[in-house]
């Protein structure tokens, strides 16, 4: 059987986006037909209705499956009135796409929501993990079959290290990471951070790896535009970042 590959990317920021690092990776997507595209967050810079059109016609386009979960950016941010009452209503025509799960050849993918409309901190940038949204998950990787990889997909780094601890505490993160571990599963995937990076941490439950993305925005930091290409076969997963030249 062939071995089935995923692309993630996050951090997009239709607004900011990368013309060049987008349209590079477009054309990826066209040549390799990858069995699925992942984006874990951060599809405009500020919610704007013509962000979301510009994200959506450019997503649609890959014709590929997509599963994609929100990031802070992703909430309104100059309608409060609108944060409230409706903070994900302008992924409209991304709904079906919007927190998908996917059961392919091998993998099990688990959204994980880690932006909320408010919070008791300073900087609603920063990720916060509802009891709701761990109970679900949990229950998701309950179901996944015994010969799949379960992978969790969310924004927000979970914990921080190195190369996340400058971005804030997602709240509840810790205690996310334990419970999804212990219910099975094998990698969480995230951005936020625009920078890629993969590791193990060890919980309680046993050991997890992190795999982070970077980004095809003009917000870069310490690293150049890329994505992460995920292999896997047999049981076994590998990752390779893949940078714009």
């Amino acid at each position: 059987m062939a071995a089935t590959r995923l692309f993630h990317i996050s951090d997009l920021h239709f607004g900011r986006e990368d013309a060049v690092a987008v349209a590079w990776f477009a054309d990826r997507v066209r040549a390799e037909r990858p069995d699925a595209v992942i984006v874990t967050g951060d599809l405009t810079m500020r919610a704007r209705s013509r962000e979301f059109e510009a994200a959506t016609e450019w997503l649609l386009a890959l014709d590929v499956p997509v599963s994609i979960e929100p990031g802070n950016h992703d909430l309104p941010y100059f309608n409060p009135i609108a944060r409230m009452t409706s903070p994900y209503g302008r992924f409209r025509k991304l709904e079906r796409a919007l927190e998908r799960p996917l059961d392919l050849p091998g993998i099990w993918l688990v959204p994980l929501r880690t932006t909320t409309r408010a919070q008791w901190r300073f900087n609603w940038s920063w990720g916060v993990v509802r009891r709701r949204a761990i109970a679900e998950a949990v229950e998701r990787l309950r179901a996944c079959p015994p010969d799949h990889l379960a992978i969790v997909a969310c924004h927000h780094p979970l914990i921080g290290s190195e190369v996340t601890a400058a971005h804030g505490e997602t709240l509840r993160g810790q205690k996310a990471l334990e419970a999804i571990t212990a219910a099975g599963a094998d990698a969480v995937l995230s951005g936020h951070v625009h920078q890629p990076f993969d590791s193990r941490f060890e919980t309680a439950a046993g050991s997890v790896r992190l795999i982070g993305a970077g980004t095809l925005s003009e917000r870069q930091r310490d690293a150049p535009p890329s994505f992460n290409e995920l292999r896997v076969e047999q049981g076994g997963l590998d990752v390779m970042v893949r940078t714009m030249a």
